[in-house]
């Protein structure tokens, strides 16, 4: 029996109906079955591919990605993910468009969904607005579906926003999943969601806001440690809390880095903007105040380098478990001694854990793909089973 129909079978146990046509904005609108369903079929059309069998379940349609924001890898992950099922992806350039002649979201929202399946939306840079903008397009495409301007209605996989990044933090899940041996042994497991020290400014908080909203939910203990002042949504924190005290994990805030490294068995060391400041950026960019926008980035860098000594150094990765924590970042990092002078993670650290931060960083086009897998797909089982008996992907 292949890996592929016994992932399929364990997908048969799941309650998870309600993930056909459904849009996946963040992680904790998920079930835990839903979010089992998604490192299911991750691995599964992993399996597939490493088989070089074809798991293209489309044979036409469009995967829409809108990139907001600067993207390396949840852009080529996304083009993968489509590719890997069938789909021709088209990038939505915003200059390249009607949109600076005047064209509204939900004019733009229709003309592009045609013949799209699942529309993939990067928008993280201001706070209150990224998730607004996604939600504002989504519901515009339902409104075209419904009036029968669309034949079909395509899906959501948010590929970034100002509240949650859940292609990149289930990505990171899964990683941890299977170099710890199973969700099984995740328990009691100590995970290090840090600030880290960036000679750059308004890095999102998509990330640490979806590390502590997912990884409370396996009964970790989950860590949050911050310079004052660099609070992430009051909001997420409430979601960490009901899902650590839901799993039998926990989850806490500690003021040094030092102490969140403390016996940890993973760190995940990373700059993020203060949540007030990005805020107040928001208010700037909606006024046009440009003037105002440059002052507030200096403030914010001369604050950040207050702070040079929250870094991912050899001394403080001796400090957790048996000096040997497994370390991630969403990439790319700022390395001190080779991108920058002074950053958030040594060059030496950095350069050891390399191997993992790649392997960590290939999960991702898999788990965008399960997303929309498991959206577009009523019968994801049959799919599988009916894959792992299909050709092997040609070459000419």
């Amino acid at each position: 029996m292949s890996k592929t129909i016994e992932l399929a079978q364990h997908l048969e146990k799941l309650h998870i109906n309600n993930m056909y046509k459904s849009d996946f904005y963040w992680t904790w609108d998920k079930t835990d079955e839903e979010l089992d369903a998604i490192f299911t079929v991750a691995d599964a059309l992993r399996d597939l591919r490493e088989r070089n069998k074809s798991t293209r379940i489309f044979d036409s349609g469009l995967g829409i990605s809108i990139f907001r924001d600067n993207s390396t890898r949840t852009r080529f992950s996304f083009a993968s993910a489509c590719n890997l099922l069938g789909l021709t992806v088209q990038d939505l350039d915003e200059k390249k468009s009607q949109i600076a002649h005047g064209e509204t979201v939900r004019e733009t929202a229709n003309m592009v969904s045609f013949m799209a399946d699942v529309i993939g939306i990067r928008d993280d840079m201001f706070i209150g607005e990224g998730h607004k903008y996604q939600k504002t397009f989504m519901d515009a495409v339902k409104e075209g579906y419904r009036d029968g301007i669309l034949e079909q209605q395509p899906t959501l996989v948010n590929l970034q926003c100002d509240v949650d990044h859940p292609t990149q933090c289930m990505a990171d899940m899964l990683h941890i999943i299977h170099q710890f041996g199973g969700v099984e042994n995740l328990k009691g497991k100590k995970i290090a969601m840090t600030w880290a020290y960036s000679p750059s400014y308004g890095k999102p908080l998509s990330v640490p806001q979806g590390v502590i909203g997912l990884m409370t939910r396996f009964g970790m203990d989950v860590v949050l440690a911050h310079p004052e002042g660099y609070d992430v949504m009051p909001e997420v924190e409430e979601i960490a809390k009901k899902n650590a005290a839901a799993t039998g994990g926990s989850y806490k805030k500690v003021a040094t880095m030092e102490e969140a490294f403390q016996d940890a068995d993973i760190v995940y060391p990373k700059s993020w903007a203060p949540f007030a400041a990005m805020e107040e950026r928001t208010k700037l960019y909606q006024a046009g105040d440009q003037a105002g926008i440059d002052a507030l980035e200096q403030k914010l860098l001369a604050q950040n380098a207050q702070h040079k000594d929250w870094t991912c150094s050899e001394e403080m990765m001796k400090k957790t478990r048996n000096g040997s924590a497994l370390y991630l970042h969403c990439l790319p990092a700022d390395i001190t001694g080779l991108s920058c002078p002074e950053g958030e993670v040594d060059n030496s650290v950095f350069d050891r854990y390399l191997v993992p931060l790649y392997k960590e960083a290939s999960y991702k086009p898999y788990v965008i793909a399960a997303m929309i897998m498991m959206s577009k797909v009523k019968d994801p089982v049959s799919a599988l089973m009916a894959l792992d008996t299909a050709d092997k992907r040609k070459f000419f």
